[in-house]
């Protein structure tokens, strides 16, 4: 679609939205009222930016089911030592207005789902720095100012010509009765430090009790080449490219009930933050859809999506007769159910739209050369070959963000003989979908091979046991030392060691701008034809390993999620010749042939 288009599409469906928002909406009453102004209310003059926004991992960060699972689990094994620790960052305007920790999501405000939203970053008006997910947003009702990068100065053509664009800044009796009208904010207050990395620190730069990092992109950032050039993260998170600091598009800045304000080409800031993360909860409450607030979280979480319920020809089966259902009570009446489908429809076409930029950056952030050979391609001969593996990112590491138990990227590599037969594989998933390492439930039961050649760029942590070396663990928790397990200041200063007593980092991650070059090996028994095979490799990115989702008790639906949403990166297929060689009998029984999922 071209960008008049776009444009045109955009102020016939904020018009239409406007009416609908403020002639229908049984919460607009609720919000005007609120000194934590919903994003609903911003989207009506910002349709564009709340689009973006409503499926980005900020709007995720509430309504997220593992969140809260992992939330719940860390806060239990720890015994209640971490607090709002969590919760201050991914709900933080709840957390501001008293809701307690362990408050569930369907009780709590409306404005706690929206997780970060609008009002997080556009009422912050102070600096902040390394403050480990501390900030203040400034309550205050919608007519306040908000703050921002730009003066603002677009907006004076709309509030000196309130009839033309029928809006207002009064959320009292004074304000006008006509429930067309708009109440909107005053001038922006121009906020500098938004449009700089420091923006990010407090949230993205934090670190548990006893001194371990659990997001670190600021520190490497503030180190990399990308820093020392002036690249902010606004310039390739919010930009035009996902992941590459290719300047911005342009957009009006506001669409006001149908007319568009200020520069039509204006700089706009993408708000879908780009990044490999990705959400898993009921389709129905995320993304972010106006649509959707007609059911309360209750009533989705009873609403089957993965049933045809809802579907028009299965439902016209149902009026029919031909087949018989149960629905829940909340789901009796047909209309509803279409309703709820329709919504369902919709997000399911921002998700899809999201994977392709989940790729997309990914794909511009790494580049893979080989393979290269470095033995003699024949029969009964070990074939050797190695990939080079480099992160074109100059910001920060690959992979970055959280550590420890997230995010998962490994290589998976297969070669497939000339009868088109997986005789070999690295990077193969149990049945689980974890990779086969130390962790792998099937591992450990003994029910498929440990993955000794897996190149892995997960970060885990290590724990000190009693007996034994330190061990892989996905938790700071050390379980053998403490009969109680609390997560606790350390007792000596971190610095003395460089990390809290018992407990350190492995990283794997690779530096910004650096390459690992990665061998392998597959035996010569398993090259017993003579032909043209096939090296596939990709590269899997996940937001989560299913033994840690199993770990903090997700469901059998989030495990499946996890798994089908999940993104292969730069996969490739390279044919090369084997030629007759020494004659080897194989053992059937040597390899098991496990087949890339």
């Amino acid at each position: 679609m071209s960008h008049r288009n776009l444009l045109k599409l955009c102020v016939f469906v904020t018009a239409l939205w406007s009416f609908h928002s403020h002639a229908e909406d049984p919460h607009a009453a609720v919000f005007a009222e609120s000194n934590y102004p919903s994003a609903i209310q911003c989207a009506s003059c910002h349709p564009k930016v709340f689009w973006e926004w409503a499926v980005s991992n900020h709007a995720y960060s509430s309504i997220s089911p593992m969140f809260h699972k992992f939330e719940q689990a860390l806060n239990s094994l720890a015994s209640g030592t971490i607090g709002s620790f969590c919760v201050r960052c991914h709900q933080q305007v709840a957390t501001q207005m008293g809701e307690p920790r362990e408050k569930a999501l369907w009780e709590r405000s409306d404005i706690s789902r929206e997780g970060v939203t609008c009002i997080t970053c556009h009422r912050i008006s102070n600096e902040f720095g390394k403050v480990n997910g501390e900030r203040h947003v400034m309550p205050a009702p919608i007519n306040a100012p908000v703050y921002g990068a730009g003066t603002g100065n677009a907006i004076e053509q709309v509030l000196t010509n309130a009839d033309k664009y029928e809006v207002s800044v009064l959320t009292d009796d004074t304000a006008p009765t006509n429930d067309q009208w708009s109440v909107i904010h005053t001038k922006p207050i121009e906020f500098t430090q938004i449009s700089k990395s420091e923006f990010c620190v407090s949230c993205h730069q934090v670190a548990v009790h006893p001194g371990i990092k659990l997001e670190v992109v600021w520190e490497q950032y503030r180190a990399s080449p990308a820093a020392d050039a002036g690249i902010t993260c606004q310039d390739c998170h919010m930009g035009k490219v996902p992941g590459e600091p290719a300047g911005y598009d342009t957009w009006p800045i506001a669409i006001v009930n149908g007319q568009t304000v200020g520069d039509p080409n204006a700089k706009h800031s993408n708000h879908l933050f780009y990044g490999p993360g990705y959400p898993i909860a009921h389709p129905g409450l995320f993304p972010f859809n106006p649509k959707a607030i007609k059911w309360s979280i209750d009533d989705w979480l009873k609403f089957d999506y993965r049933s045809p319920w809802g579907e028009p020809k299965w439902e016209e089966k149902i009026e029919k007769g031909l087949i018989k259902a149960e629905f829940p009570e909340e789901w009796s009446n047909r209309e509803d159910r279409e309703e709820a489908r329709y919504v369902i429809s919709l997000n399911y076409k921002l998700l899809e739209d999201k994977k392709k930029s989940r790729i997309e950056v990914m794909e511009n952030s790494m580049h893979i050369d080989g393979p290269f050979f470095s033995s003699k391609m024949e029969t009964g001969k070990s074939l050797k070959f190695s990939y080079n593996i480099k992160n074109k990112d100059s910001g920060h590491n690959l992979p970055s963000g959280s550590l420890g138990a997230q995010p998962e990227l490994w290589f998976n590599v297969a070669l497939v003989d000339p009868d088109g037969v997986t005789v070999w594989e690295t990077g193969y998933v149990d049945k689980y979908g974890d990779m086969a390492d130390i962790h792998s439930l099937e591992v450990a039961a003994g029910t498929i091979k440990y993955d000794k050649q897996l190149f892995n760029l997960q970060t885990k942590f290590l724990t000190t046991n009693v007996k034994g070396t330190d061990r892989e663990m996905y938790l700071p928790v050390n379980f053998d030392v403490d009969q109680l397990p609390h997560i606790r200041p350390a007792g000596l200063p971190t610095s003395v060691i460089n990390h809290p007593p018992l407990i350190r980092m492995e990283g794997r991650s690779l530096p910004p701008l650096s390459s690992r070059k990665v061998d392998y090996k597959v035996p010569g028994k398993l090259i017993t034809k003579p032909g043209k095979y096939t090296l596939q490799s990709r590269f899997r990115s996940r937001a989560e390993p299913i033994y840690f989702m199993k770990f903090v008790g997700a469901t059998v639906d989030m495990e499946q999620s996890i798994n089908e949403w999940m993104i292969d990166i730069h996969p490739y297929a390279a044919e090369f010749e084997i030629k007759n060689g020494k004659k080897n009998k194989v053992d059937k029984n040597t390899y098991p042939g496990y087949v890339a999922k």
